[in-house]
């Protein structure tokens, strides 16, 4: 009778925690669409606001760095605030931006209101980050961390693609629209769903800075500019390239989108296992399966069918790399999580737009479609020199602290 009552409580407990899990994977799978559907949207924007694909594909340089540069502003302002309040002052601010991107009447005003929904990006998914690792036996962070991210994989399987069906049919201003609705959901889940956590502390921001004096910290957050930034080097102009190069209809586009969609959730759930698993070996693998890709695709993207396999394949490198980017830095930073955790939502971002300007620099210069492909194949190269040498450093100095524990002894 003692241990029926004793197992009660602990699946009880358990049953919240998930629904918890889930209130914050809608809140991503929101956050993601508006990230991402612009993507599939790049033509329409350019056409009818008058403006180059170069030009609208700075759309997504400036969200990435409204994100860059909301995540330690926010950061510092929601210090204070239980975690879950934070939450909801983000989501909020989320609604904001999507509301205003919905009657922007030009470019310039679209730009502005891209950057205000980008504000509470970086934050929530570094606080979202923490909350979810503090919902979960010790052990199952980093898939609790990659089952949050669930829904920004999930973005990429459904809210893009059928974001890009609506824009195409009824406006790209009807898409947003619809995401400011899917942001309104989003936050009454978090707000029913979400707990408190009084015993989560509030971050100390003095404490958390001098964490990102740590080297380690420094590299993984070098890590994931580098290592994600090739990724949207080659996705910001994913459009023009299916429709340009692989021959691939305007009609079919969001069906190949649906498709890299379900290789990132594919990509994110094993990201996820093997970071738990063994973190740094499996991130420096991942990176040279996502450097190889690309490269290959800079061929592939000329037949349509070699094209939609590696679209597919390319989804699942792309995201395996999310949940290790992020678990290394909580990890690394586990003084001061919270600042770390959410530049590092930041640095993905930096790399967004990095990759974004790149892509639009080969596409600017005439260097041809497949000199995206290339360029985002060495932006990620690059990533995984900066991994290799942070695990150096690590083997490093775990042998200098055996020597001088030996020496003590």
């Amino acid at each position: 009778m003692n241990a029926h009552v004793a197992i009660e409580p602990a699946a009880e407990a358990s049953r919240s925690s998930r629904l918890a899990l889930l209130a914050l994977s809608v809140a991503a799978f929101a956050i993601g669409t508006t990230e991402f559907v612009i993507m599939g949207l790049l033509p329409e924007v350019a056409t009818d606001l008058h403006v180059s694909i170069p030009s609208a594909g700075l759309l997504v340089s400036g969200y990435a760095l409204g994100v860059a540069a909301g995540a330690p502003l926010l950061a510092a302002l929601t210090a204070r605030m239980e975690r879950r309040n934070a939450l909801l002052l983000l989501m909020g601010l989320f609604v904001l931006g999507n509301a205003l991107c919905a009657v922007a009447p030009n470019y310039g005003v679209l730009m502005v209101a891209r950057v205000v929904a980008a504000f509470c990006h970086g934050s929530f998914f570094g606080i979202g980050a923490v909350v979810a690792s503090h919902l979960v036996p010790r052990g199952q962070a980093a898939r609790a961390i990659a089952l949050m991210f669930t829904g920004l994989t999930l973005a990429n399987v459904l809210g893009v693609p059928f974001g890009t069906f609506l824009g195409q049919w009824a406006g790209w201003r009807s898409t947003f629209a619809a995401v400011t609705g899917l942001g309104i959901v989003a936050a009454i889940a978090v707000w029913r769903l979400v707990p408190s956590l009084p015993d989560l502390p509030s971050p100390h921001m003095k404490r958390e800075l001098i964490v990102l004096r740590q080297p380690q910290v420094l590299l993984a957050l070098l890590m994931t500019v580098l290592g994600f930034g090739g990724v949207f080097t080659v996705f910001t102009y994913i459009a023009p390239i299916l429709q340009q190069a692989s021959q691939v209809s305007v009609g079919a586009t969001g069906w190949v989108l649906i498709l890299f969609g379900v290789g990132t959730t594919v990509g994110n759930m094993l990201g996820g296992r093997l970071a738990d698993w063994r973190l740094m070996p499996s991130l420096m693998g991942v990176l040279a399966v996502l450097s190889l890709v690309m490269l290959v695709f800079a061929w592939t993207m000329h037949s349509t069918v070699a094209a939609i396999v590696t679209v597919f394949v390319w989804g699942v490198a792309a995201f395996a790399t999310v949940p290790p980017l992020q678990m290394r830095v909580v990890q690394q930073a586990s003084d001061g999580p919270h600042l770390a955790s959410t530049l590092n939502i930041a640095a993905f971002n930096l790399g967004n737009a990095m990759g974004a300007f790149i892509g639009g620099t080969m596409i600017g210069m005439n260097l041809g479609l497949p000199s995206v492909s290339i360029a985002g194949a060495v932006v990620a190269l690059l990533g995984l020199l900066v991994t290799a040498i942070s695990a150096a450093l690590e083997h490093r100095h775990r042998g200098v602290a055996r020597v001088t524990c030996v020496a003590g002894a």
